[in-house]
């Protein structure tokens, strides 16, 4: 039998290290937060030690991994609840993986392999914290951007848009709709590749005084 004392840390390990990674997704404002983070790894790690329990128990008869295994599979569903498809875009792919990754430290913890599963949290925390900032860096120096567009169902806007951009020096290079039947409107991403020292306040500017244009977001700045 694993003892009381054992088992307590194996807990409050579970919750410490995933509570580190689910700050980092609350604070980022993304579907799974702390709370989720720290319910999936301690979910996790009760499962491990209840499995580990039972094989003490039953011996041979019971094996341990069986019931572990369904975690792994299980929590799936979950982080398939955390992405969100908006129009052509999906979001919470990083969020559904970490609790794919938070589900495994607490297997980790539960089955007593405290350094591989510290390591683990560790280098998950690091990933999601610092690569976050290199690819928003990253990001703002490609020469290549996305904009979308909420706009009205009108002839010819898209040229306009195209007319705008020319202007601003910047070529179109792909361009992505959606049809929103319940408003009417259109969801447009437009691909560019944009000079070095384009003012994109000012080329926003321009595109939101488009006649039909209700809203312009740039995707990645």
């Amino acid at each position: 039998m694993i003892a009381s004392e054992e088992i307590a840390l194996r807990l409050v390990l579970a919750l410490v290290l995933s509570g580190l990674i689910g700050w980092e997704r609350e604070i980022h404002e993304r579907p799974a937060g702390f709370r989720t983070h720290i319910l999936v790894c301690l979910g996790s790690t009760l499962i491990m030690l209840i499995s580990q329990n039972m094989h003490n128990i039953f011996g041979e008869a019971s094996d341990p991994g069986r019931i572990a295994a369904q975690v792994v599979s299980g929590i799936g569903f979950l982080g398939a609840g955390t992405i969100i498809r908006e129009g052509v875009s999906v979001k919470g792919l990083t969020t559904a993986a970490s609790l794919w990754a938070v589900a495994g430290i607490g297997l980790g913890i539960g089955a007593g392999f405290y350094f591989g599963s510290i390591i683990t949290a560790a280098l998950v925390f690091l990933s999601l914290w610092f690569l976050s900032k290199i690819e928003f860096f990253a990001a703002a120096k490609s020469r290549f951007s996305e904009v979308k567009f909420r706009v009205q169902d009108i002839p010819g806007l898209l040229g306009q848009l195209g007319s705008v951009f020319g202007k601003f020096g910047a070529n179109i290079i792909n361009v992505r709709m959606e049809y929103d039947e319940v408003d009417g409107e259109l969801e447009v991403i437009i691909r560019v590749e944009i000079p070095p020292k384009l003012d994109r306040n000012e080329l926003t500017q321009k595109l939101a005084q488009v006649k039909g244009v209700q809203q312009v977001e740039w995707l990645n700045i």
